[in-house]
């Protein structure tokens, strides 16, 4: 069962189950695909998906945070509930020692001797830790180990 079939069926599992918080935020999973398909005129494949829900989680993350410092506990509260449900469809997060081994293993393979093959190491491991991790903290240990 593809990643998209399985959040619409969960949706239909909240709507039958009164699960309104769940609901709403599945709601907005899957408008969020939508869009994109809309916007691209293609089927986004599981691949696809995570991103978009990698993205969401992104959002979500950085929104919590400033309603935080704002003080709006009520609205944190709410992200922090979207950000649980959207979580729930990612795959399970990385430790950070399998993030320093997969980018120990890909400078390696690419035989980056600098800063200046970032980008060539970025590209190699974005498809692996893509939903997974954060790629703004992966990108700052790559910058890191290949400033040595």
């Amino acid at each position: 069962m593809s990643l998209k079939h399985r959040i619409q069926e969960d949706m239909k599992a909240a709507l039958k189950g009164g699960d309104k918080s769940r609901l709403a935020a599945i709601r907005l999973i899957l408008a969020a695909i939508k869009q994109r398909e809309v916007d691209e005129r293609i089927e986004l494949d599981d691949a696809q998906v995570l991103a978009v829900l990698d993205k969401m989680a992104k959002q979500r993350r950085e929104s919590i945070a400033q309603f935080a410092a704002a003080g709006r506990a009520d609205l944190a509260e709410k992200e922090q509930a979207e950000l649980e449900v959207i979580q729930s469809y990612l795959p399970q997060a990385l430790t950070e020692a399998e993030i320093d081994a997969l980018i120990q293993s890909a400078i390696a393979e690419i035989g980056a001797k600098g800063i200046q093959d970032m980008g060539k190491v970025m590209a190699k491991l974005k498809p692996q830790v893509q939903g997974r991790a954060d790629l703004s903290q992966v990108s700052a240990k790559v910058k890191a180990a290949l400033a040595r």
